[in-house]
């Protein structure tokens, strides 16, 4: 992080990529004292041509009001860890109201989530799993989401989740599930 170690990092990965832009690039952790200046430098990276969008990840509401006070480009995309035991329904419509796209990371809380038996009876009800019910109601919510897999049967299921929809009570029992609960770091609480 820091203005100048980020402008070099990026230009060390797009070599190693062997591209001549990326699509998003983001500053990963909001490290006190210096995710400002990171930001800035994705900024300058974004306006020279080199990103096609920039955001920000594990930030706050705090932390995006703190970028926002000055920044010249906003962020684009704001990617936290987001299921239905972490809604974050504050940093959700705070992000829609500043036009950020909230992206989830784990949003299937590392496989927990799916054998709570609200998720599996709504799957049961549609003939999907845990998994698709839980990215649908990610959907519903206009999140973005980034379920981890290697499996291909299971990357092919991830996908499948266009043919239904949850009703507006199967989204309220979904919401209803949060515990405020991580299963990554806190970003407010975490030794950079």
């Amino acid at each position: 992080q820091g203005y100048e170690t980020t402008l070099k990092a990026f230009d060390a990965s797009l070599k190693k990529l062997g591209f001549d832009y990326v699509d998003l690039y983001l500053v990963h952790w909001p490290v006190k004292g210096k995710y400002k200046e990171t930001y800035k430098a994705l900024e300058k990276l974004y306006k020279d041509g080199y990103v096609r969008a920039i955001g920000v990840s594990n930030f706050q509401i705090h932390h995006l009001q703190d970028v926002l006070a000055d920044c010249e480009i906003k962020p684009m995309v704001n990617q936290v860890e987001y299921h239905p035991r972490l809604t974050q329904k504050e940093l959700l419509t705070f992000c829609r109201e500043n036009g950020i796209q909230l992206e989830a990371w784990s949003p299937l809380m590392r496989g927990e989530i799916l054998t709570e038996p609200t998720i599996v009876e709504i799957g049961k009800k549609y003939g999907k799993t845990p998994a698709q019910v839980v990215l649908r109601w990610d959907l519903q919510h206009s999140v973005v989401t980034i379920p981890k897999s290697v499996t291909p049967a299971r990357i092919k299921e991830n996908a499948d989740i266009f043919d239904f929809s949850l009703t507006d009570e199967e989204m309220k029992q979904i919401d209803a599930l949060n515990l405020n609960k991580r299963v990554g770091p806190d970003p407010d609480n975490f030794n950079f």
